[in-house]
């Protein structure tokens, strides 16, 4: 960030940005049929992930002062003042190195040896763990293998591991079941545990600070549960990992020292799956797997640091998003996954995006004047078709799009490749229908074409004509792999810190979300300070 902050609103390209988004702009429809000039440069490729972003309601104009604005907001500086370690959360006084978590084990990062040489010498210890699981040779205390998993973790140590555990289940090992709880709920850990084997079951108990209520209180339970089933006290720590960056609090809480793995306080939990709290991940997937997941988000690092601005994938996706939140009023955007697989992925980047950039100070203190991160929803695209997508089409919100989708499918079905081709042709059909949408001639063209009447044709035009002029992005993997998933993730992670800059806001710090623990604390400690009437 410069050292004299400049607000957003008062930067030239800002303010040419708003004389655009006063003219008027041409229709979706007609921004298609242009030449092939301006379809270059909203289709970009990296790491195998294929950005196809020509749905975006935009002219080479705001295209060009777009990329003025990441100029003038000072974005190379801020990129290479987080590559290189600098304190760029600056209300916690903290780096945010979490690329460095999935960089190669080498001399010469930015950052420096000795943090390459620590974080490798963690993630060593950690992926031995998870391959004794992942290979079965993990012994719980009757000797008997673990065959299940439960996660315990809320928020980062839940939604990153969850989600990639889930997309990448091709990739898993059918001896091992991986289970995520993380509500304090009592039902949640109960109808997880209920069908379980204590001898050959193992938590995970992940806390950045081991001091989140809501895991502790998981913790607790899941130890009374072993004990009912015979496993207690030193026996439990065959069936006991914490991960923590405060692994003396977990010691003091009889996590063996052998069974605990460390992270960073720079390490934010929506970052944090690349570091030992993806060992659930790696447990399932294998240590070699889940390398080629780190390997991808490194993968996109080089690319987002290096590439020209106007070939730079994280860039024009970010720059993309404060067109239509910022300039058309487009408050909402809609994550719509088109595998299965990916059925986690929108609530995975909805912490990422929403608790990173939901901010309302600027980075000097002063309020943020302008919208800052979009509200973030969505789901799984053909469940989405046969309910929230009418809102969609024709409802009265403004909302904005990013399409995901597989070009091919590994699922082992004869009938695989009929299906997958349905998907990604629905995925298509829905981009198209809500940028092109159907005027009215065309609409009494189609009902004529069904055999409706006249009067028919004249009663219900209103009804079946659309209005169109959705915006959207199309994200295309070659393949949901380790590899092109991590790198998707990395996308995101550069996005939101690309719109964070350019918003003048810290993405890296999370006080409202400090705010509710801390009155958790409260409550409960007036609770057991409160006389209890005599009965």
């Amino acid at each position: 960030m410069p050292d004299s902050f400049l607000p957003p609103q008062q930067r030239p390209s800002w303010q040419r940005l708003q004389a655009l988004a006063q003219q008027p702009l041409p229709d979706l429809r007609t921004l298609l049929q242009q030449p092939d000039a301006r379809c270059a440069s909203l289709q970009l490729q990296a790491c195998g992930l294929r950005l196809d972003a020509r749905r975006q309601r935009l002219t080479d104009a705001v295209l060009d002062a777009l990329y003025d604005l990441a100029e003038e907001s000072a974005l190379p500086a801020q990129i290479e003042a987080q590559r290189c370690g600098a304190l760029v959360n600056a209300t916690e006084g903290r780096a945010a190195l979490h690329p460095a978590l999935r960089a190669p084990a080498q001399p010469g990062h930015p950052w420096g040896d000795a943090l390459t040489a620590q974080i490798a010498a963690e993630r060593e210890r950690f992926l031995h763990a998870a391959q004794t699981l992942h290979q079965g040779q993990w012994l719980g205390h009757g000797g008997r293998p673990i065959r299940h998993v439960v996660n315990l973790g809320i928020g980062g140590s839940d939604l990153g591991p969850h989600m990639v555990c889930t997309a990448l289940a091709a990739h898993t090992s059918p001896e091992l079941q991986l289970h995520f709880v993380s509500n304090p709920d009592p039902w949640s850990l109960y109808q997880t545990l209920r069908s379980l084997d204590a001898a050959q079951t193992l938590f995970v108990v992940q806390s950045k600070s081991f001091t989140t209520p809501e895991t502790l209180l998981l913790a607790a339970a899941a130890r009374a549960w072993l004990s009912r089933h015979g496993i207690d006290g030193p026996a439990q720590g065959a069936h006991l990992i914490a991960v923590t960056a405060v692994p003396e609090l977990a010691q003091a809480q009889g996590y063996l020292p052998q069974h605990t793995y460390t992270f960073w306080d720079w390490v934010g939990g929506r970052y944090s799956v690349w570091s030992a709290i993806g060992l659930p991940v790696a447990a399932a997937v294998g240590a070699a797997a889940f390398g080629e997941f780190l390997a991808g988000g490194h993968a996109m690092d080089q690319h987002f640091w290096h590439s020209p601005a106007r070939h730079n994938l994280p860039l024009l996706l970010a720059l993309l998003g404060i067109w239509n939140r910022n300039f058309l009023d487009t408050p909402t955007l809609c994550l719509a996954a088109y595998s299965s697989r990916l059925q986690h992925l929108a609530h995975f980047l909805r912490q990422l995006d929403m608790e990173s950039n939901g901010k309302s100070t600027h980075i000097d203190g002063s309020a943020v004047q302008i919208g800052t991160g979009p509200i973030v929803w969505g789901g799984l695209g053909v469940e989405g078709q046969h309910a929230f997508f009418q809102l969609l089409h024709q409802g009265r919100h403004r909302v904005t799009l990013d399409f995901i989708g597989i070009d091919t499918d590994d699922t082992p079905l004869p009938e695989a490749q009929t299906q997958h081709r349905l998907v990604n042709l629905s995925l298509r059909a829905q981009a198209d229908a809500l940028a092109l949408g159907r005027d009215a001639a065309a609409t009494a063209s189609h009902m004529r074409l069904e055999g409706c009447s006249e009067a028919e044709v004249q009663r219900l035009l209103p009804h079946r004509t659309f209005a169109g002029n959705v915006p959207s992005n199309t994200l295309w993997l070659p393949a949901l792999t380790p590899h092109t998933l991590g790198a998707l993730v990395a996308l995101y992670e550069h996005k939101v810190f690309c719109q964070a800059a350019i918003w003048g806001i810290n993405p890296y710090d999370q006080w409202g979300v400090e705010l509710g623990k801390t009155l958790v604390k409260a409550m409960e400690h007036a609770a057991e300070t409160t006389p209890h009437p005599p009965p």
